[in-house]
């Protein structure tokens, strides 16, 4: 949760691990499941066989104000309904998954700045004398949102959810299989979870999030239809109350939340309701900000920063603007080619297509030249990021070069054959902001004698057709993890088959080898030297183009409004947008009142950039 981020953070897109669901002999509508013994697991309670250090930490600075005042109604947009309210399984990794995620808490979290271990579902935490296990003390206060206690069971449950096949989520199944060995009981608040090897940063690993069994009751194999829009009881500051399909989703704070005096919790999530309203363009939801309809904006693109950042709301105050330097570590933003498509078996033709980007002129006609260009695909990510790659450049003649020594020959239209093909490919994208700048890519590399033909769908087909891996060029990004985790993405086992997130179908078997060592590997310099043959590996692939990322976000506010001096940390990348992330701002309706009154009776008011640049 921003700097209480959840211990697993995976993309989208992304992919944090956080867990609904769960399984046993046989379900409540009479379909098979699987039992305790398929899946190795033990409810029974065991003794603690050794001595141990107990630690916590309350004294990490915090951001949070005291000023922050509760209520109100905060309402933001996105441009997509959920194929499902699922965290795993088909469809799960939609653009609204996070709003579920960001409302369940895991055993620990981090701080941001000094990246110190956190206490969040567990109050205290102690090592193994055997390097894999952590053992933690359950807060006792913690409660699901229909009442019912956090209990170890919660957490053994999780292991019996994620390693079901019923899931249909390869990922999780791999995780929980390969890299936790078990959960053991010693007490209803009394639990430690084991690796199945010694790891650096061995908490990433084992602090998981609980799973309420009390509500699943029994894992079966009709788990992803029957739990499609299943309201699951969380632990986190929301809920989800209500909702309407293809229009809005409504999520409502709880005022009695167990967590909501500690220390790193206190003075957050402080409106009573977030609406998130669907509207499928743009253009339209920023007309909805613009008559005060939504609260916030994102304007970290210049196209909208600048072209849409003036005007009278602007001009006379109502509306103000912000921007924030940050450190993240960067989104994938790319271009995914898709290798099992025949075109993109040849390594040249994939050379060919990354030198036949301009980068360099779509940052100077449509982004202002702040854009920086990635150059490899864990950026930010400190030593694990190898400093050694660089994107390759606009050249058409490296263009030339590479398709010429495969035998193709520029045809009388200009655009490269052999054999009666042309070198013709789709790239498709589910964001019309996007347009401007295909546009220019589409353009370069006709240049270069290569076809672009673009395919703007609505976020969720675009999303839906890449999973499926039906694309030639997907135009998207995957968000970050606190540690580069290649199997996911590039790993063989996740080729050649839907919902994973190798979307490139990368299948190598050199990856492979370097991505198991890099998984088995417990030294952490060892660890860094994989990772960066990982990088290397895949820039020598040529499966993965990469684009533009920013070393800021911004946005436009109305100035109701309100959040601390620095309402983040190194690593923040929005303020409003995602409100179960960070939840350091709140809505002042005095405020509210007097700009709602200005607006009738003319009254202006100074307008208002801050620039937040402790982190820049």
């Amino acid at each position: 949760m921003s700097f209480l981020k959840n211990i697993f953070v995976i993309f989208l897109i992304s992919v944090t691990l956080i867990l609904t669901i769960a399984c046993n002999k046989e379900n409540d509508y009479g379909a098979s499941s699987e039992s305790d013994e398929e899946l190795n697991l033990d409810y029974s309670v065991h003794p603690v066989e050794e001595s141990l250090k107990w630690i916590t930490n309350e004294n990490e600075p915090v951001v949070a104000s005291p000023k922050a005042k509760k209520g109100g109604t905060f309402t933001t947009y996105t441009m997509t309904f959920p194929l499902t309210f699922r965290t795993v399984g088909p469809d799960s990794n939609n653009y609204t998954r996070s709003y579920f995620l960001d409302n369940q808490l895991s055993l620990l979290g981090y701080h941001s700045d000094t990246e110190k271990i956190l206490p969040e579902l567990a109050t205290h935490w102690a090592y193994g004398k055997d390097g894999r296990t952590m053992y933690f003390k359950l807060n006792p206060d913690a409660r699901w949102s229909d009442g019912m206690p956090v209990t170890a069971d919660d957490y053994i449950f999780t292991l019996e959810f994620m390693r079901s096949k019923y899931i249909q989520d390869p990922w999780y199944n791999d995780y929980y299989s390969k890299e936790i060995e078990k959960v053991t009981k010693h007490g209803d608040y009394l639990i430690s979870v084991t690796a199945t090897k010694k790891i650096p940063d061995l908490w990433l690993t084992v602090a998981i999030s609980p799973t309420p069994r009390h509500f699943y009751k029994k894992m079966n194999k009709n788990y992803v239809s029957e739990y499609n829009w299943a309201i699951v009881p969380n632990t986190g500051p929301y809920i989800l109350k209500e909702f309407s399909k293809g229009k809005y989703l409504l999520f409502e704070r709880k005022k009695d939340w167990w967590a909501k005096d500690l220390r790193y919790f206190k003075n957050r999530f402080n409106v009573d309701y977030v609406k998130i309203n669907v509207i499928r363009d743009q253009n339209v939801a920023f007309e909805h900000f613009r008559k005060g309809l939504i609260d916030s904006f994102d304007a970290t693109r210049s196209e909208i920063w600048y072209d849409k950042g003036s005007g009278d709301i602007f001009d006379k105050g109502y509306v103000n603007k912000v921007v924030f330097y940050n450190k993240a570590r960067r989104n994938t933003t790319g271009l995914y080619l898709n290798l099992d498509k025949d075109i993109f078996k040849d390594k040249n033709l994939r050379y060919a297509l990354a030198h036949a980007i301009n980068f360099d002129k779509i940052n100077s006609q449509l982004l202002r030249n702040e854009a920086v260009r990635l150059n490899t695909f864990y950026e930010g990510y400190g030593a694990y990021t190898n400093p050694k790659i660089r994107a390759r450049e606009f050249s058409i003649s490296k263009v030339e070069k590479y398709m010429k020594s495969s035998g193709w020959a520029r045809g009388t239209d200009g655009i490269w054959q052999k054999d009666g093909q042309r070198f013709s490919v789709t790239l498709t994208y589910g964001r019309e902001l996007l347009t401007p700048r295909v546009v220019i890519m589409q353009e370069e590399a006709k240049k270069a004698g290569i076809e672009l033909n673009l395919e703007l769908l609505d976020a969720s087909t675009s999303y839906k057709k890449i999973m499926e891996k039906k694309h030639d060029i997907a135009y998207m990004a995957w968000s970050t993890s606190f540690r580069p985790s290649p199997w996911q993405s590039f790993h063989s086992d996740n080729a050649h088959k839907t919902q994973t997130n190798n979307v490139n179908n990368l299948d190598d078997k050199e990856m492979d080898r370097l991505i198991k060592l890099y998984r088995d590997s417990t030294n952490e310099k060892e660890r860094i030297k994989l990772i960066h043959q990982v990088q290397q590996k895949l820039y020598d692939s040529g499966a993965w183009i990469p684009l533009d990322t920013l070393p800021f976000f911004r946005s436009f506010y109305w100035r109701w409004l309100q959040f601390p001096d620095v309402p983040g940390f190194k690593d923040t990348t929005e303020i409003f947008e995602s409100p179960f992330s960070g939840g350091y701002f709140w809505i002042d309706e005095d405020i509210k009142k007097e700009t709602l009154d200005a607006m009738q009776s003319g009254k202006t008011f100074k307008p208002e950039v801050k620039v937040i640049d402790k982190y820049r």
